[in-house]
């Protein structure tokens, strides 16, 4: 096993053991709540929470995020992930496919995965930084060949990186490099964060770039910081420490960028996404999809039939937050009304807050 690949399995290991999560900061979607309607006037068999991502129709606005990239057991969880994701009709955003594009096989990400999954939005994933170590056009054009992938994600992490024993830290000229790769490749890219947020100045830079696919990635989920210093020696755990709660949390990144997102253009919500609930309030603040990667994991390991019962247990609470909303399609959740946070620890029913989002 090389050290990439020793490394990718140790992050698989932290992360299900829950030994990689934000302690003092979260998300912020508690903070969200929606207004309750006791008569939603809709028969919640009707509600439609479909939507079409990269041209392809998905039975929920949902995406199984980045989580895997290279280590023996990859393969079997791809397969799971994939066959799930297939059986629901929503996206799979697969992991850094750095490992297999540099030794020349798939890891685990080769033509089996899209065999197994059709019909649903595949998307690639390399690090942004890589454009600073060699890879270039042909490099990442395999990466998209190798799964079939309908775009390409560009994952930015430079807490982990620096933290990390021998990271890669060289992050300069690269939004140059991004906006040249987004006219040279022929599927959309999209550009994402690995848990520390996107802020709204970065996200409007990159848009202008040509990036078309924002996913924020915001503080509440796993923190990078945490899990690459449950790799070594105490002294870097006591390096690391300060910045575990480093970043900007997913709801606030949501609120920040929403308004800016345009035609063909589309927000992805994740980090912190708990449950089906969580992906209706990603919805309400602008997000066209919610992503979820560490919650679904242990799934994902297990089986492709228990991911397919997670995922379906998080679409139910996705119906069941628009149907208390009376929301009977996706447009109507943007509109949801909110209640909103009063000095002592109460809610009130005015809102104020503005819909955002843009259409897929």
């Amino acid at each position: 096993m090389t050290d990439i690949s020793r490394r990718k399995s140790d992050h698989l290991r932290i992360v299900t053991e829950g030994r990689g999560a934000q302690h003092r900061l979260d998300s912020g979607f508690d903070q969200v709540r929606f207004l309750h309607q006791a008569l939603p006037e809709l028969d919640m068999a009707a509600i439609d929470c479909g939507t079409r991502f990269l041209g392809r129709d998905l039975g929920a606005p949902l995406l199984i995020s980045a989580m895997t990239g290279g280590p023996d057991e990859a393969e079997r969880i791809n397969l799971h992930i994939a066959e799930a994701c297939a059986h629901h009709r929503i996206a799979l955003s697969v992991g850094s496919q750095r490992i297999a594009v540099e030794a020349g096989g798939n890891g685990g990400l080769g033509a089996s995965l899209r065999a197994r999954a059709p019909d649903i939005p595949i998307l690639g994933n390399i690090g942004a930084v890589q454009l600073n170590y060699g890879f270039d056009l042909a490099q990442v054009q395999r990466a998209v060949d190798m799964i079939g992938a309908d775009a390409l994600i560009l994952h930015l992490n430079p807490l982990q990186e620096a933290i990390q024993d021998g990271g890669d830290r060289d992050f300069s000229g690269l939004l140059a490099r991004i906006e040249a790769l987004a006219a040279a490749l022929p599927v959309p890219l999209g550009v994402k964060e690995v848990g520390a947020g996107l802020s709204a100045p970065l996200a409007r830079r990159l848009l202008e770039a040509g990036v078309t696919i924002l996913d924020v990635a915001g503080v509440g989920g796993t923190s990078w910081a945490r899990v690459e210093a449950e790799r070594g020696p105490d002294r870097l755990r006591a390096l690391a420490a300060p910045f575990h709660d480093w970043g900007i949390p997913t709801t606030d990144a949501l609120r920040a960028i929403a308004p800016m997102m345009g035609a063909g253009q589309v927000l992805i919500g994740s980090g912190g996404v708990r449950h089906g609930l969580d992906a209706a309030r990603a919805i309400r603040l602008g997000a066209d999809l919610a992503g979820q990667a560490a919650r679904a994991l242990p799934a994902a390991r297990d089986s492709a039939e228990a991911l397919a019962e997670h995922l379906s247990d998080v679409i139910a609470q996705l119906r069941i937050a628009m149907f208390c909303t009376g929301s009977a399609d996706l447009a109507a959740l943007r509109r949801a009304p909110l209640l909103q946070a009063v000095p002592g620890g109460q809610w009130s029913q005015a809102s104020g807050m503005e819909t955002g989002g843009a259409g897929l």
